[in-house]
């Protein structure tokens, strides 16, 4: 398997602009609903906690539409110790965030 979160978003983007120059969709009309319709798993859901493990900081290239509003756990633990300890860590973590999802305001939602 060879994916990555960039690549996912151009080739929906490629996708989109197709049928814009079939004339299939009016550029007007591109909304997030035409990305996520093009993505390589449209059905997959918005990422809710991402958990990353190892010690690193950074989402590397992953999910990277689906993770917008997703929650960041950062675990120093290397993925093959990682076990259900940690994963509940990370869900008490989670579970004591306020989710905005991008409104300015505690417990705002858009």
């Amino acid at each position: 398997m060879n994916y990555g979160g960039r690549a996912e978003i151009v080739d929906a983007t490629r996708a989109i602009a197709r049928e814009v120059a079939a004339g299939r969709l009016n550029p007007g009309k591109i909304d997030e609903r035409n990305h996520r319709r093009n993505l390589d798993e449209p059905g997959l859901p918005d990422v809710d906690l991402f958990i990353r493990t190892s010690g690193e900081q950074r989402t590397s290239n992953f999910l990277l539409w689906q993770s917008a509003y997703a929650e960041l756990v950062f675990i120093d633990t290397p993925w093959p110790d990682f076990d259900r300890r940690h994963l509940w860590q990370a869900c008490l973590a989670y579970a004591s965030r306020d989710r905005r999802f991008g409104a300015a305001g505690p417990g705002r939602r858009r």
